[in-house]
């Protein structure tokens, strides 16, 4: 797997080039602040990204930020945030479209779970550690709002939170566009995600998803 770097930690950015590279893997880029990483990424097509949320130049969100833009420039690009906070601002619309991750630096203690989780992503799944996924869906919703959902419901919803658009559901479960529609407004009326201007509802459903998939 083609790999770049965005870390402004030397230490913490050699070491991490220096695992994935004994684990079989090409870190073709490194990048130490926020706008050389968008224009490594851009110039090197890479397999995955990994980034660091807080980032020069101005040390706060540039990571998250930067991860937005190059997902609005390389569409399906697989990107891997890693931090010591959690930052919902930016990240939060980037769970649902698959090929996306979270994880919390002091949280990853095991090297075999965190390079699963890099091929997961890379894969076009997800991999949030629960914290994030609680913080960003809040605990309001959980098992329990799941539970009024179908069998079908809780495919279609499944898909959504590896990404996949309507037209992609109906294809993997031989439905109609229409048919993947009635599921998806079900699944909205049941988790009780209201349609209002300020809310990603699609986002949100599938946090609840997540949220109850967590340990």
């Amino acid at each position: 797997m083609r790999i770049v770097i965005g870390e402004d930690s030397v230490l913490f950015r050699e070491g991490l080039a220096q695992l994935l590279t004994v684990s079989g893997h090409d870190v073709v880029g490194k990048a130490g602040d926020a706008p050389t990483l968008i224009t490594l990424t851009q110039q090197l097509a890479p397999d995955l990204v990994i980034i660091d949320v807080r980032m020069p130049p101005d040390h706060s969100d540039d990571g998250a930020r930067a991860a937005q833009v190059l997902r609005e420039r390389q569409p399906g690009l697989p990107i891997v945030l890693l931090s010591q906070h959690v930052e919902t601002r930016h990240s939060v619309e980037l769970v649902a479209t698959g090929g996306f991750g979270y994880l919390l630096k002091d949280r990853v203690l095991d090297v075999d779970d965190f390079l699963d989780a890099l091929r997961r992503v890379a894969g076009g799944g997800s991999a949030l550690d629960p914290e994030v996924v609680s913080r960003l869906v809040g605990r309001r919703r959980g098992r329990a709002a799941l539970a009024a959902l179908t069998t079908r419901e809780r495919e279609v919803l499944s898909l959504m939170a590896e990404g996949k658009t309507n037209g992609g559901i109906a294809r993997q479960l031989w439905l109609t566009n229409r048919t993947v529609e009635t599921h998806v407004s079900s699944i909205m009326a049941k988790l009780d995600l209201a349609n209002t201007p300020d809310d990603h509802r699609r986002v949100l459903a599938v946090l609840t998803w997540l949220n109850a998939s967590v340990p």
